[in-house]
């Protein structure tokens, strides 16, 4: 019986246009053997909330470095709760500083990684959420 993959949304929200990062991270957890989906570049909340609907994503990872993170990240978060994918997991990956942390995850996120975090760090963590 084979075992259902873990399917993940990469999603980069904003005017943000820097996506190594994010691609990096899609590739990594593609190697791991998890099903990547990666939005492409300038998604807003709301195209982010549809996707992992349409996808039927366990996990939404997002990357963002513009310093809109307290304003994309609480609507995704709305926007999921209203369309009833509570059960969905939210990493965010970027330049987040130490002190949005704890509102960030008060609004739902499970996960934050800075700049440098280990791939293994991540795909372990996500793996950890879905047991």
């Amino acid at each position: 019986m084979e075992e259902k993959k873990i399917r993940v949304l990469i999603a980069k929200p904003g005017l943000d246009g820097h996506d190594r990062g994010a691609k990096v991270v899609a590739r990594a957890l593609r190697d791991a053997g998890m099903e990547v989906i990666y939005t492409g570049l300038r998604q807003t909340p709301l195209m982010i909330s549809e996707a992992a609907l349409q996808e039927d994503v366990d996990i939404i990872g997002i990357s963002i470095l513009s310093g809109a993170h307290m304003t994309l990240v609480p609507k995704i978060m709305e926007l999921l709760k209203s369309n009833g994918q509570d059960q969905i997991k939210v990493f965010i990956g970027g330049i987040i500083p130490d002190v949005d942390i704890p509102a960030l995850k008060a609004a739902g996120v499970d996960n934050v990684y800075g700049p440098g975090a280990s791939t293994e760090d991540i795909i372990r963590d996500i793996r950890a959420s879905m047991q």
